[in-house]
């Protein structure tokens, strides 16, 4: 299967991270992670990047895994990677629950939800 995996620094997303990495192992998947900009997030895309590489080190993971800084308006850009390079899932890490027991998500995570016609993740 092939795997993108979006992340733009929040703690859901780097929770997704190994995760995802775990499932990719186990099941032989092709992982690519998009590096995104996320504004409500205090880490910087290069940051993320650097904490994804030293993860790849630390799970020991036995897979290639492709690392992209994508720039742009970062919902978009997951939803036209995957449509345009022939991804079978979208992973995203996201979704709080809120005091009345619902989900509330951010905003990428929402887009992606609503936009991708490719299967969509969510990690909490």
């Amino acid at each position: 299967m092939k795997v993108l995996l979006g992340i733009g620094g929040s703690d859901d997303s780097l929770r997704a991270l190994e995760r995802t990495v775990d499932r990719a192992v186990a099941a032989g998947d092709e992982l690519v992670v998009a590096v995104l900009e996320n504004p409500d997030s205090d880490r910087t895309p290069a940051e993320v990047a650097e904490h994804v590489e030293a993860t790849l080190v630390d799970i020991d993971a036995d897979i290639d895994v492709e690392v992209r800084l994508v720039e742009g308006d970062p919902g978009s850009r997951l939803v036209d990677i995957a449509e345009h390079e022939g991804f079978d899932r979208i992973v995203l890490g996201g979704g709080q629950t809120s005091p009345m027991g619902k989900i509330t998500l951010g905003s990428i995570a929402e887009f992606v939800l609503l936009n991708a016609k490719t299967t969509v993740t969510l990690v909490r």
